[in-house]
């Protein structure tokens, strides 16, 4: 058969190709035989450039068929490609099939002309471009109408114009084989019915939005990115049935919990002397709400329960169930699709605290449970899932980026030196010969091609070069001044000045300066401060355009301009003027926040900042089609938004608002509906959306809802995760330095040096020499009292120390900075006594490279890992008694050094050194002792548990708070005596030089603070203190001061990047000043709480001369821009989206100072926080988030690769848990030899028995999900006898295992929860029997049962898809246990601390009954709400409640003596801002600690390496092979063997060549051994790896080790050889056989004659033998 030869070049498609590919075709299928694989080239793929590397095109190559350069195509499906100018590639189908015309066809050819000319696209792209700002106009005019009848004539054209070029199906590239052609199709007929004919329904004008979408197909990169994601989307899809699964199981619980308790509500109860009316005429039965209770200013009325711990109704009211559901019913858990709603909500994290709230009213505190594993653990699951699984989606196309540019580099370089040897003569002759279509053209060289390729890229640019070549030589001419000598003069002075050092330094003082006086603008600003600012905002400006005068004069215009640092202090000055300019027009306040970037020419002089601004900018730059692919998303969704609902809003809004005025958030408009669009992807949906469905359709409202949230989060997380990874290449920024930099620094050098000579000029130094003579006796006596031994190990260590320190000097972080400050002590040998082994502080690396130099110098003694204080750096092996005697020696030898002593009082001074050193040791061992340190953890627990019994209710147990107060005296004593101990034990310098103990050292303090607190009244603040009690936890437990150290190593190098963050805000800060400084005051009806209306009052004195009862209020709101400091706070709430809302509102309605706020007046300041929360929120957490996960990377590979939250002994455990995760955790259960019992196990242990079983599970799960509140008779009939049934059923399945397992059953995990959930149902189903239905919850049997369905999740029995996405969350988990430890701590500390300052906070906004501070676990549920970044604003309010308007200080609080229910704003502030920064660092983290275990799991199994759980799954297949444990299996067995094997040791079948080529050693009787041929896999894995001689040796080591009894063997032979035997053995066969058919033929005929002689010879033989007879015949007659 004829091979098809590849096009070369670029040829015309004739017809003799047609014919070509047609008989290429034919033959490809008549033959049976598969040819080689050909995959497309992704360069050569429609609507790409066509790559240079095929030569220039010619006029006649353009908008003509040509033959297809892309193998694939050409050769399998039928196609021809058609260049236009720009080089793109259209791809056609050459087949004439279903009304497709020829490719020769005159028409057709017409048509791909038009269709290929730019000209054409770029007329559809403006065309999509202005339907789209059409689309825009709710009620557009007429002449609208006109342009839109006219776009549609162009669609309807271009489809005319495709379906002739491309056919209507002739393959893949025609008019239907393209899915944006079924949009443009079904779109223009939509359009077209709804324009001329009488189906004018809003669905159809609806439709018409979707042409939004039409700017996709025509933008390539936009095209190819929507391809990507759609790829990535398939590896979303386990991970989608994963959340869908968590979030069905979670609603079927919340229904077995909370089914029907939303509705219970206080209702008015009529008294004896009472009546009520209503319509049943019943008075027990009330159904007007007009009976519920309210709180004020509540829309909804209060809930309520029935447990103690539920909310309880005030006097008069009863709860009852009645009524609807909260949030006009739309949240619920009434039946399974409102609970999987409300479950959808919480994992989204919108509005929790509402329904956080509405649960604990209705069935009580105890319940929190549910939302810590819902709000919290659930939801940081889903999140770290999907964040993972596009983090491996974004760096695998990274990688695959990279790699394409890597190959084209290297084939570009090649091509360029293979081109240098090539004529010019010679491309000419090879386009003729092209042109001529030879059959050699297959020879034709893509080398010279690319000579071609590059010949026209270099006269394109200089094509390109022409017109700034003009300007150059314009601004070469007019913008260099050299005029004259004096000018030159002058230049060279102003040269001078400007590169002064000491210039520089001045410019940066007055930038800091300038933003100071930015920082100090504030509302009512008194006259004398305004005047001051103003002349220091001139006086600044004047500085700036004195340096750029100066600048442009020294430099140039020509040079100056070439920085863009210049260009932008040019841009600061022109705008500065400018607002001089304009400072008399009114509303210029936009252009006086210009002033604000002042703020950023500190970058000029930050390497930071600058460094992180260009890799913004490359990554924004190399991100712009997927930003634009997010941007045209918003606008469809708002344009489809408004089109679908914006009817609905105006003429339902009656439903929604009870003056039927349009709420603030709607979509009657493109402008709101872009804001509705905006504030989904922020995460607030949930008020909008109950809107929504109140002015329209349920189902569509849900659809559109969850079609922004789904795919608009889809595309926000992937651009969140691709800047994030490229900021997370962060690295130490002080290597770069600009020459303001090194000026700033040559200045302070200078001026420090100056300094340092006159402080040396006033200061002596006498001191001096006789410290270095004592230094000098010291160091002479340690020589002689240490050993030479110990002295020299010590100075070998101290040296590596400090070759080690100069090694990584240009590596050293602040980290390493603070560490050597303030948790290392130092290394003098007066420091090293003893500490505990589990208080040592050194790093795993450090030691073992100190033990091992100690070894090398043939030390006698072995270092141990707890021979000096903790976070030192060094191991001295020095005995105890040596380190105390020679500590006691030294300081005793420096006081006899100055005063002289005699014999007998040295003899007298050894006895007390040695009882001194005695008491030291006997301190050293009680310190060091494991049973006390456990005491004093113990101990220390219980001190940090006592504070939470300290609540508002202490004074009246007096028990307690009398135990109380001696139990703090009691732990104050310990804590005293084992500091004491230490003291004695390690010294002073040793004990302070520990972070650790200094921490210890401040709790102590703060014990004996709080004693003498109580002792006096004026004192006693100094007990609201102890609170930092729970600090003292983190030094007694390692998992915590792992977790601290690693958080620092993380977070504190980021600091730079944290201030440039912080920078960002003081901009939005300040300008947020000038925006709204004193504009958020309205007047307020002091009877309803509500503003006036501005057609009341207009402004400030018409407030204040209303005439009521009280005095009107002109208040200002309590988050607002009056200050840098209020904006700081204000933008912190806009941040974590906690009211937000309000403070939007606020500066929307703002006007001017004293005027009263209007609806909306200012509608256009929604864009300042949009702006902020794109440039002040998103780009900022994606710069810090990026080095935070630089600096974890770099100190894990410090560590090997491990977790840096972990301990040395989880690490251990962290190999055991992925250990228990790879394996299966059934164990081997041999079989009952009895018949009954085998037959049972054998139906057991089927894999139907198994599927049987999971469907039981499905099933179950799946009635509970039709159940219903409400629900009649029947059905409730109905799920009793379900529940008995399946009670039943997994009653059968347990006692079934039992009798074949035997004792064996109890030893698997699975069983024994089987076991379990079989006893707690039949318990649950009698215990109601026996005692009564009202102990007993009615789902309590539903849920047990329910609970089984974490059988899905178990490896080998449910997808394997599940196991592998719940693998790195568990394999996380050692790591996520110790920070959730530490959030656990905080939120202790903060709780004691909240208790302490408001516990008596008035109860209004975010503090109530449920949410308040009054006791411990009250304010646990606060902190647990600030955790998640839920209401925290709304306490915040409430504390912010300090003046008598708000609150009254002289309230009585029943039993306590404290007066007043207000609030202390300082503190509260204090308060939240601290824990929110605390707690979001930790939480970061342990989304980085998920992720990163993610692609760690992923780079692995990319990777040629070998892992454990490797080597175990191979011999856990090994086992089914070698059931006997052998060591052997047979040689016919190998194949099935390598076949069975997980990747990467895996051979799919056939693999016997594979085999064969391993070269495997055989024993006798062809068995091959198990480390060969484990060795021989490994081999072949890791090819030529460095590493690969090391691996192979630890699993021969490791073999041998778990074997000891390994079989001896000598093998015989290979396979290898052996195959080389039977080929061998093959080959003499055919030849023997060869020869003995050869022999055959001659021995043929002569066997024919032999047989001829002896049938002659037979005959006489037979005459001569009746001769014989006849003749003894004839003598026994005779």
């Amino acid at each position: 058969m004829s091979v098809l030869p590849e096009p070369k070049g670029l040829v015309p498609f004739t017809r003799e190709s047609l014919d070509l590919i047609k008989q290429h075709l034919a033959k490809k299928q008549h033959d049976d035989h598969e040819e080689e694989e050909l995959e497309p080239n992704p360069d050569l793929e429609a609507g790409k450039k066509l790559p240079f590397t095929y030569g220039n095109l010619s006029n006649g190559m353009m908008s003509v068929p040509l033959e297809d350069v892309d193998p694939y195509y050409y050769m399998k499906k039928n196609t021809f490609i058609v260049l236009n100018k720009k080089r793109t590639i259209f791809r056609f189908n050459a087949s004439s099939i279903l009304c497709t015309l020829s490719p020769f066809n005159a028409i057709r050819g017409t048509s791909v002309k038009v269709l290929v000319h730019p000209f054409f696209q770029l007329l559809l792209l403006i065309s999509v471009l202005t339907d789209g700002m059409l689309m825009t106009m709710n009620s557009p005019p007429k002449w609208v109408l006109t342009i839109e009848n006219s776009l549609l004539g162009i669609y309807t054209f271009e489809i005319f114009i495709k379906i002739i070029a491309r056919g209507v199906w002739a393959g893949p590239f025609s008019f239907l084989g393209d899915l944006w052609n079924w949009l443009d199709f079904s779109v223009t007929s939509f359009e077209l019915m709804t324009r001329y004919s009488l189906l004018k329904t809003p669905l159809f004008k609806t439709i018409r939005s979707l042409r939004v979408l039409k700017i996709i197909p025509l933008n390539q990169g936009l095209n190819c990115l929507v391809g990507t994601l759609i790829c990535g989307l398939k590896k979303l899809i386990g991970a989608i049935t994963l959340t869908l699964l968590f979030l069905s199981v979670f609603s079927l619980l919340g229904m077995g919990l909370f089914m029907g308790n939303l509705k219970h509500k206080c209702v008015h109860w009529p008294q004896e002397n009472e009546t009520q009316h209503n319509r049943t005429g019943n008075p027990y039965y009330i159904r007007e709400t007009e009976h519920f209770y309210y709180m004020e200013g509540d829309r909804y009325a209060l809930l309520c329960g029935n447990r103690t711990d539920a909310g309880q109704c005030p006097e008069g009211y009863v709860c009852v169930k009645e009524g609807i559901n909260p949030d006009q019913g739309y949240t619920n858990f009434d039946n399974f699709g409102w609970a999987f709603f409300a479950l959808f909500r919480l994992m989204t994290q919108d509005y929790p605290e509402e329904l956080y709230h509405q649960i604990l009213y209705a069935s009580g505190k105890v319940y929190m449970i549910f939302f810590v594993v819902v709000s919290f653990w659930f939801a940081f699951y889903i999140a770290s899932l999907f964040l993972g699984i596009l983090t491996m989606i974004y760096e695998k196309e990274k990688q695959t980026a990279a790699e394409k540019i890597k190959m084209t580099e290297q084939a570009f370089q090649q091509t360029v030196k293979e081109q240098e040897g090539n004529d010019a003569s010679e491309t000419k002759t090879i386009q003729i010969e092209m042109k001529k279509k030879l059959p050699t053209s297959e020879n034709t060289s893509v080398d010279i091609l690319e000579d071609a390729t590059l010949r026209h890229s270099k006269d394109h640019q200089k094509s390109k070069n022409r017109s700034p070549l003009c300007c150059h030589k314009f601004a070469k001419s007019f913008l260099i001044w050299n005029c004259s000598p004096c000018w030159l003069k002058l230049r060279d002075f102003f040269h001078k000045i400007i590169m002064d050092p000491f210039t520089d330094l001045f410019l940066l003082v007055c930038i800091i300066l300038n933003i100071c006086f930015l920082a100090c603008e504030h509302s009512q600003m008194s006259v004398n401060t305004y005047y001051l600012l103003s002349i220091g905002n001139l006086v600044f400006l004047g500085i700036f355009t004195a340096e750029m005068i100066f600048k442009i004069i020294a430099m140039h215009p020509y040079e100056y301009f070439q920085a863009g640092w210049n260009i932008f202090d040019s841009i600061v000055v022109f705008l500065g003027f400018s607002e001089i300019y304009l400072a008399n027009i009114e509303g210029i306040a936009l252009l006086c926040s210009f002033r604000t970037l002042r703020i950023f020419k500190l970058g000029k002089y930050w390497p930071t900042f600058e460094i992180l601004m260009m890799n913004l900018g490359k990554s924004l730059a190399s991100l712009k089609d997927l930003m634009l692919l997010l941007l045209v998303f918003v606008f469809f969704s708002a344009v489809f938004g408004m089109k679908l609902f914006g009817w609905s809003y105006t003429s339902d809004v009656c439903r929604i608002d009870r003056d039927c005025l349009l709420p603030r958030w709607h979509m009657a408009d493109f402008f709101h509906s872009y804001l509705n669009v905006f504030r989904i992807l922020c995460g607030e949906w949930i008020e909008t959306l109950w809107d929504c469905m109140a002015v329209s359709r349920q189902s569509w409202c849900i659809l559109f809802y969850m079609m922004v949230i789904l795919i608009g989060n889809l595309l926000v997380l992937y651009l969140f995760v691709a800047l994030v990874s490229s900021f997370s290449s962060y690295k130490d920024f002080t290597t770069r330095e600009s020459n303001e930099i090194k000026n700033v620094q040559l200045t302070m050098e200078r001026m420090t040096k100056g300094m340092s000579y006159v402080l040396s000029k006033l200061l002596c130094k006498k001191k001096n020499v006789q410290m270095e003579t004592n230094d000098h006796v010291s160091d002479t006596y340690i020589k002689e009292n240490i050993s030479d031994h110990t002295l020299s190990e010590l100075s070998y260590t101290q040296d590596f120390l400090k070759d080690k320190d100069k090694s990584s000097g240009t590596e050293k972080t602040p980290l390493t900075e603070y560490e050597s400050q303030s948790l290392r002590p130092s290394l003098s040998a007066s420091e090293t006594v003893p500490i505990a082994s589990g208080e040592s502080d050194i790093e795993n690396l450090d030691n073992k490279d100190i033990r091992s130099m100690s070894g090398n110098k043939d030390s006698k003694e072995k270092i141990k890992p707890s021979s000096s204080s903790e976070c030192s750096t060094v191991d001295i092996a020095i005995s105890e008694e040596e380190m105390v005697y020679v500590h006691d020696k030294l300081r005793h030898l420096k006081s006899g050094y100055r005063q002289g002593s005699s014999i007998g009082q040295i003899s007298k001074q050894s006895r007390r050194r040695k009882i001194w050193q005695n008491i030291r040791k006997t301190c050293c061992k009680i310190v060091e002792n494991i049973w006390f340190k456990g005491f004093i953890g113990l101990v220390t627990l219980l001190s940090t548990g006592a504070l939470a019994f300290e609540d508002i209710y202490i004074d009246q147990r007096k028990t307690i708070k009398i135990l109380l107060e001696y139990s703090d005296m009691i732990f104050t004593y310990i804590f005293i005596l084992e500091m004491l101990l230490k003291w004695i034990a390690y010294g002073f310098k040793v004990y302070f030089s520990n972070g650790w103990y200094k921490l210890d050292f401040m709790v102590v303090i703060v014990f004996c603070l709080s004693l003498i607190g109580k002792t006096r009244e004026d004192l006693k603040p100094l007990t609201s203190i102890k609170f930092l009690r729970g600090l003292r936890v983190l030094s007694q437990f390692e998992r915590m001061k792992v977790v601290v150290r690693a958080l620092i190593k993380t977070t504190l190098p980021t600091l730079n990047v944290f201030l440039v963050c912080l920078m960002i805000w003081l901009v939005f800060s300040v300008m947020g000043v000038n925006l709204f400084a004193g504009t958020f005051y309205a007047c307020f009806d002091p009877t309803s709480g509500e503003k006036f209306p501005v057609f009341e009052v207009m402004n400030r004195s018409q407030c204040e001369s209303l005439d009521f009862n009280e005095s009107v209020p002109w208040e200002n709101a309590k988050l607002n821009f009056d200050n840098v400091g209020n904006g700081f706070l204000s933008l912190l709430q806009v941040a974590t989206f906690n009211g937000w809302i309000d403070i939007m509102n606020s500066a929307v309605d703002s006007r001017t100072v004293n005027m009263q706020p209007s609806f909306e007046s200012n509608l256009y300041m929604y864009l300042y926080f949009l702006h902020f929360i794109i440039l002040g929120l998103f780009l900022p957490l994606c710069m810090l988030i990026g080095a935070i996960i630089a600096n974890f990377n770099k100190h894990r590979i410090k560590q090997g690769g491990t977790n840096i939250f972990i301990t040395a002994k989880q690490k251990k455990q962290y190999r055991a848990l992925k250990r228990l995760m790879y394996e299966d955790s059934e164990k081997s259960v041999p079989r009952p030899r009895n018949k009954f019992q085998g037959c049972i196990f054998d139906f057991v242990t089927t894999r139907i028995f198994k599927v049987i079983s999971m469907a039981l599970i499905c099933l179950q799960a799946l009635t509970l999900t039709i159940q219903s509140d409400g629900q009649n008779l029947q059905m409730d009939v109905f799920f009793t006898w379900a529940e008995l049934v399946f009670v039943i059923l997994y009653s059968v399945e347990c006692i079934l295992k039992l009798i074949s397992f035997h004792c064996y059953y109890f030893t698997i995990v699975w069983n024994i929860f089987d076991f379990m959930v079989v006893v707690f149902s039949i318990t649950g189903l009698l215990v109601p029997v026996t005692i009564g239905y009202y102990l007993v919850p009615p789902s309590l049997v539903q849920l047990i049962l329910l609970s089984r369905i974490v059988h899905i999740l178990r490896l080998g029995k449910g997808p394997k898809v599940f196991h592998d996405l719940m693998l790195p969350f568990m394999l996380s988990l050692p790591a996520l246990l110790n920070m959730g430890l530490l959030i656990f701590l905080f939120m202790f500390i903060y709780a004691i601390f909240g208790m302490y300052n408001f516990a008596y906070v008035k109860k209004e906004a975010g503090i109530n009954d449920v949410s308040n501070f009054e006791t411990f676990g009250s304010s646990m549920l606060c902190l647990f709400q600030v955790t998640i970044l839920a209401g925290w604003d709304g306490m915040l309010h409430a504390i912010f409640n300090s003046e008598w308007s708000d609150c009254d200080p002289n309230k009585i609080n029943p039993g306590t003596q404290v007066r007043g229910d207000c609030g202390n704003p300082s503190v509260g502030i204090f308060y939240f801002v601290s824990y929110i920064l605390i707690a979001w660092l930790i939480i970061v983290n342990m989304y980085i600690v998920v992720v990163m275990e993610f692609v760690n799991i992923t780079s692995k199994k990319k990777a040629r390496t070998l892992s454990e759980d490797d080597f175990r799954k191979f011999f856990q297949v090994w086992k089914r092979f070698d059931p006997d444990r052998t060591q052997y299996i047979d040689s016919s067995k190998l194949s099935d063997f390598a076949a069975a094997l997980d990747p990467p040791l895996f051979l799919a079948k056939p693999n016997k060549g594979q085999l064969v080529a391993l070269d495997l050693p055989m024993a006798v009787g062809d068995r091959i051994h198990c480390l060969d041929i484990l060795l021989a896999l490994t081999k072949r894995v890791m090819g030529k790896d460095e590493r690969m001689d090391k691996v192979l040796s630890e699993i021969e080591s490791g073999f041998l080790s778990a074997n000891p009894f390994k079989i001896t063997y000598e093998p015989i032979t290979t396979t290898l050889k052996r195959k080389q035997e039977a080929v061998s053995a093959t080959i003499i066969q055919r030849a023997y056989k060869s020869y003995r058919l050869r022999q055959g033929d001659k021995k043929a005929s002569e066997s024919q004659t032999i047989d001829d002689e002896r049938d002659v010879q037979g005959a006489k033989e037979d005459v001569h033998f009746e001769k014989v007879k006849e003749k003894s015949c004839a003598q026994s007659q005779i």
